[in-house]
């Protein structure tokens, strides 16, 4: 197979779909604007988890993979993927910006024929009102000359159960030949792909997922501090509550949501909801809540000590979940700006994450007047906090 295939932004999503493009045959090139992370791709550096050293290096000395940080896309290119970030602005609300420029820079470079895929999260209308007139205007061509589809990412960093080829992957087209050639596509390296009936079915139902996760996140983490205040582990309500074999789903406790899907999706539900009039209560009420977790901490941090002045804390784990070094959105961050705003003195461990806003990880070990266990990476050994008090977020007394 000599299809050539781009994949426009190479981090937790788009170089996992770029290698498996690549071990399916096709001809990738992965583009992302970060010189460093460029480098270190084409010299068989994975900078995520779920890409080995091995991989990459397999499908780049194949001839089948290579990184670069031009847009100059190849005229012979049949797929062009873009999964850039579409994160939440200063103002806590949708971010497109990225996504736009993104597709500015394809337009400049497509052709008559090919298909481009958005693999980012957008609100729905966004694939057909936003897309796609910036491809018409960049390229000079109509939109019947190209093709255009959806497929929201379902990237889980780390986890082994389910990986890209096993995850049944959404995909709906502009055009019914768009979500053929897109499903086509997919299926060479996916076991399951469905087509769904419209650009906006597969947009919203994206924002579904990840909109109820966040409320039912929301809502364990109201229940823990319940749990806490008569003395019992919310881990194990939990634990009797999943012996119902129907009508219970468990979500477990945490300090917040984070990472690049939870926190943001629903915002992006929400948004739109408002724009036409409906309600999103629920998800503004989930939002508020999860916001206001690193604070329930500091709070709880600061009776356990009896004010938090300068006592020496020390956060465990700040990536947004455990065992990945990905640091986005994460909730780690409010806890650790609310402990010095209380004037408590903190270091932080994480050797996943090693260095992080100018400061670095430093070692476990006594010292301290208080840990907070934040984000329980397998890899952590408590016992060298030795005497040291820990508070842990994901539901101890």
């Amino acid at each position: 197979m000599n299809s050539k295939v781009v994949v426009i932004g190479q981090g937790y999503v788009g170089l996992p779909l770029a290698i498996s493009s690549a071990q399916a045959g096709f001809k990738v090139i992965g583009i992302d604007l970060n010189e460093e992370k460029v480098s270190r791709l084409n010299k068989h550096q994975s900078i995520v988890e779920d890409v080995s050293d091995a991989e990459l290096k397999s499908v780049s000395e194949s001839g089948k993979y290579q990184a670069t940080t031009s847009y100059s896309i190849d005229p012979t290119t049949e797929i062009i993927c873009i999964c850039v970030p579409t994160p939440l602005g200063s103002n806590h609300q949708p971010d497109l910006e990225i996504l736009k420029a993104a597709t500015q820079d394809v337009g400049k470079s497509l052709k008559a024929g090919m298909l481009v895929i958005i693999e980012s999260t957008i609100q729905p209308g966004t694939t057909r009102d936003v897309v796609v007139p910036i491809l018409e205007k960049e390229s000079g061509l109509i939109r019947d000359q190209f093709l255009v589809a959806y497929s929201p990412e379902r990237i889980d960093p780390m986890n082994k159960k389910f990986t890209i080829k096993n995850t049944p992957k959404l995909v709906a087209g502009l055009t019914s030949g768009a979500a053929v050639k897109a499903k086509e596509f997919y299926s060479k390296f996916i076991d399951q792909v469905d087509v769904c009936d419209s650009l906006e079915v597969a947009e919203t139902a994206k924002l579904l997922e990840n909109s109820f996760r966040l409320v039912n996140i929301s809502f364990i983490n109201e229940l823990a501090m319940f749990c806490q205040k008569i003395g019992i582990d919310v881990n194990d309500v939990i634990k009797a509550a999943s012996t119902k074999p129907y009508g219970f789903m468990p979500f477990y406790p945490s300090v917040g949501v984070g990472g690049h899907c939870i926190p943001v999706d629903p915002l992006y539900l929400a948004q739109a909801a408002r724009a036409v009039g409906a309600p999103s209560r629920f998800i503004e009420l989930a939002d508020e809540i999860n916001l206001g977790m690193p604070t329930y901490f500091v709070g709880r941090a600061s009776e356990m000590l009896g004010g938090l002045r300068d006592k020496k804390v020390l956060v465990i784990g700040v990536s947004y979940k455990p065992n990945v070094a990905d640091v986005r959105e994460t909730p780690v961050e409010a806890l650790i700006n609310g402990l010095k705003k209380s004037g408590a003195v903190v270091s932080w461990h994480d050797d996943l994450v090693k260095s992080w806003n100018g400061e670095s990880s430093v070692a476990l070990g006594s010292g301290y007047d208080l840990a907070i266990l934040a984000t329980p990476h397998n890899y952590l050994d408590l016992s060298l906090l030795e005497s040291v008090p820990v508070l842990n977020t994901r539901g101890s007394k």
